[in-house]
């Protein structure tokens, strides 16, 4: 119940347009992120990371649900790693992936395979990433797991 509800929150504040973007740590916000989500005994990796230009408000927002959900879907034991692609960054975790029939699907309201999930993150992610004018893909990872692309995204160097 408090997941939905905290899900109903963040929906709630979609209405609200990006604020202004200024040059944000991209890693600190990383670290901040992982701290204040329960990943119990997941794993973190941080590739080296550039600042980049981003509402330091909502950005969050986007890590503390892919986080989530990599714990959620694929057990406590998850290795997260986070790096940079040609004009963005990518998530990416070690767990059981995102089917190819899927990945379509993810980004939907209501999309879940969890009997505990609101279907509300991913639409989230989605939000925050296109208002910020950015585009997210997902695809697999390296070791099979999720991938997610943000692409688009405007470094603050």
């Amino acid at each position: 119940m408090e997941a939905l509800i905290d899900d109903s929150l963040a929906l709630a504040r979609q209405g609200k347009v990006v604020g202004e973007t200024t040059s944000v740590d991209l890693e600190a916000i990383v670290a901040r992120c992982w701290e204040t989500t329960a990943t119990t005994e997941a794993t973190l990796e941080i590739n080296e990371l550039s600042s980049i230009h981003a509402d330091a408000e909502r950005l969050p927002e986007v890590f503390e649900n892919l986080f989530g959900n990599a714990v959620d879907h694929d057990g406590e034991d998850v290795t997260i790693t986070i790096g940079e692609v040609d004009a963005g960054f990518y998530i990416e975790d070690d767990g059981s992936g995102i089917s190819d029939d899927n990945r379509d699907e993810v980004f939907e309201v209501g999309y879940s395979i969890s009997e505990e999930g609101t279907g509300f993150g991913l639409n989230i992610v989605k939000q925050i990433v296109e208002a910020h004018g950015w585009e997210i893909h997902v695809t697999e990872g390296a070791e099979g797991g999720a991938r997610f692309e943000i692409i688009g995204v405007n470094s603050a160097m």
